[in-house]
C-alpha cells in the first residue's frame, strides 16, 4: 500500500498545496469564462439592492440617532450634558441670565432714592446735582455685579448639577417638543426649541441679596429662554425627526436584509460583497460631508441675537453621537469589502493569505516540536474549519448588531478579535495530529489522511495523482 505524497510534504508545502486545490475547485465550480455574461438581470438587480441598501443604510444611522435622542433619557442626557461646561454655550447663558435679571431692576429708582438719601443727611444741593446724573456709571456698575454673579453661578459644578437635572426631567416633554405640542421646559416657540432659565434666575437672584445688593429681593420670579435648536424650516424638521423616530427600530433591520438580497442574487457574489461594503462606506462619507454642510448652512440662517458659537456648540452636541454612528457603520463597511477581497483569488489576497498561513504555520510547527499534541482537537479544527470560520462571523455580526450604539472602538476591536479567533482556528487545524506516538518518533496518525486532504493516491515518484 503506498503512502500518500502529502506525507512528505511541509506544513507550509501542504498549505500552497491545499490554497492550489481550493482555486481548481473554484475555477473549475465557475464554469465557462463567459457565462456571467447571460446574466444581465441579475447583476442589474443586485446593483439597485445594494445601491437601496447603502440609502437604507444612511437613514438607518439619522433614523437610530433620532430614535435614542427621543426616547432614551440616558442617551439624551450624555448628549446635552457636556453642554453646561462648554465656554460658549456658559457665555450665551451668562448673558441672557444677566439681562433678564437688569430688565427687573428700575435703575431710576435707585438713583432717586440715592439723592433723596443725600438730601436726607445735608449734602449740598449741588453734589445732589451730580448724583442725579449717575445713572449710566450706576447701571454699568449693576451689570458688573449681576455679571459676575451669573458668572459664578453658570461656571460652577451647582449650575452642571442644574442643567443635567433639568434635561433629565425635561426629557418627558421632548417628544412633544419635536411634535410642537409641549408644555414643559422644553418647548416650541416661534420655530425655537428654547429651555426655560427660570430656575438660574431664581439663584441669581438669591446671591445677589447674599451679597448686600438689597433691590434684587424685589426682583419677581422671571421665566427667560435658551435657545436649544432655532430653524425657520423646524416644522418640516420635526416632521422628519418623528417619520425616523418610528422608523429608528426596523430600518436598520431592513437595510440589512435589502444588502443580503443584493448579494444573494449576485453572480458573484463575493464581488457583490465588497460592492456592497464599499457603498454603504460611501454613504456614510457622504452623510458625513452633509452634517458639516448642514452645520453652515444652520449657523447662517440663525435668527438675529441667537450666539453662533454657542449654537454651533449646540449642534455639535446635538450630532456627537450621530457623527460616532457614522464612523462605526463606514469602518464595519471597510472592514467587510476587505475581508472579502482578501478572501478571493486575487495575487494580493492570495499572497496575504499565504503568509499569513505559513507564519501560524511554522508557529504551530515550533510548538509540536516543543512537545504540544492537538490531537482530536486538530482533527476536529480541521473537519469542520469552514463551519467554525463562518461560527466566528456570525459572533462578530451578531455582537455588532446587537450592541446598542457601536462606536469605531467596537467596530475595530470586534475586527481584531475576529482576525485573532482565525489564526487560533489556522493554528489549532492540523490534519495529520495523531493521537499516539511511536517509540521516540513523531505522532502517528493510525487513521492516515483525514477526509477531504487530497492525499489518497499518488502518481510516480510519490507526487499526487491529481490536485
Amino acid at each position: 500500500m503506498s503512502d500518500s505524497g502529502d506525507e512528505r510534504l511541509s506544513a507550509a508545502e501542504r498549505g500552497e498545496l491545499g490554497e492550489l486545490r481550493r482555486r481548481v475547485r473554484a475555477l473549475e465550480s465557475a464554469g465557462p469564462p463567459g457565462a456571467h455574461r447571460h446574466h444581465p438581470l441579475r447583476s442589474l438587480g443586485s446593483a439597485l439592492l445594494i445601491l437601496v441598501a447603502a440609502l437604507l443604510s444612511l437613514l438607518s444611522v439619522v433614523a437610530v440617532w433620532a430614535n435614542s435622542i427621543v426616547q432614551d433619557t440616558d442617551r439624551y442626557v450624555a448628549t446635552v450634558g457636556p453642554l453646561a461646561g462648554d465656554p460658549d454655550v456658559q457665555k450665551a447663558v451668562t448673558n441672557r441670565v444677566t439681562d433678564a435679571v437688569l430688565a427687573q431692576v428700575d435703575v431710576d429708582a435707585l438713583v432717586k432714592q440715592l439723592t433723596d438719601a443725600a438730601a436726607q443727611q445735608g449734602v449740598p444741593p449741588r453734589l445732589a446735582e451730580l448724583l442725579g446724573d449717575l445713572d449710566g456709571p450706576i447701571e454699568n456698575g449693576l451689570r458688573q455685579l449681576v455679571g459676575s454673579t451669573v458668572e459664578r453661578v453658570v461656571t460652577s459644578d451647582a449650575f452642571e448639577t442644574v442643567w443635567v437635572d433639568a434635561n433629565r426631567r425635561a426629557h418627558s416633554a421632548l417628544d412633544k417638543a419635536l411634535t410642537g405640542q409641549a408644555d414643559g421646559p422644553v418647548e416650541l416657540k416661534n420655530d425655537q426649541v428654547v429651555i426655560d432659565l427660570g430656575p438660574i434666575v431664581a439663584e441669581v437672584k438669591d446671591r445677589l441679596v447674599a451679597a448686600g445688593f438689597s433691590p434684587a429681593a424685589k426682583i419677581p420670579d422671571v421665566h427667560t429662554d435658551f435657545v436649544v435648536f432655532a430653524s425657520q424650516d423646524i416644522g418640516e424638521i420635526r416632521t422628519y425627526v418623528r417619520v425616523l423616530e418610528i422608523l429608528g427600530g426596523w430600518l436598520p433591520l431592513i437595510a440589512l436584509l435589502v444588502a443580503a438580497a443584493g448579494v444573494y442574487v449576485a453572480f458573484n457574489r463575493r464581488h457583490a460583497l465588497i460592492g456592497a461594503g464599499l457603498a454603504v462606506f460611501a454613504a456614510m462619507l457622504v452623510l458625513g460631508i452633509a452634517l458639516t454642510v448642514t452645520r453652515d448652512v444652520y449657523l447662517d440662517r440663525l435668527p438675529s441675537g441667537v450666539s453662533q458659537a454657542a449654537a454651533g456648540s449646540v449642534y455639535d452636541a446635538l450630532v456627537r453621537f450621530l457623527r460616532a454612528g457614522v464612523r462605526a457603520l463606514a469602518a464595519a463597511a471597510l472592514f467587510t469589502a476587505l475581508g472579502a477581497f482578501l478572501a478571493g483569488p486575487s495575487r494580493i489576497a492570495v499572497l496575504t493569505r499565504t503568509g499569513c498561513r505559513r507564519s501560524i504555520g511554522a508557529l504551530r510547527g515550533t510548538a509540536i516540536s516543543a512537545g504540544l499534541r492537538l490531537g482530536p482537537v486538530g482533527r476536529f479544527v480541521h473537519r469542520f474549519k469552514r463551519w467554525i470560520g463562518v461560527a466566528v462571523l456570525v459572533v462578530a455580526a451578531i455582537v455588532l448588531f446587537t450592541w446598542s450604539y457601536p462606536t469605531t472602538a467596537v467596530v475595530v476591536w470586534t475586527a481584531v478579535l475576529t482576525l485573532v479567533g482565525f489564526a487560533i482556528r489556522e493554528f489549532l487545524d492540523d490534519d495529520h495530529a495523531g493521537p499516539s506516538t511511536g517509540p521516540g518518533g513523531p505522532p502517528v496518525d493510525h487513521a492516515g489522511p483525514s477526509p477531504g486532504s487530497g492525499g489518497s493516491s499518488t502518481g510516480p515518484g510519490g507526487r499526487p495523482a491529481a490536485l
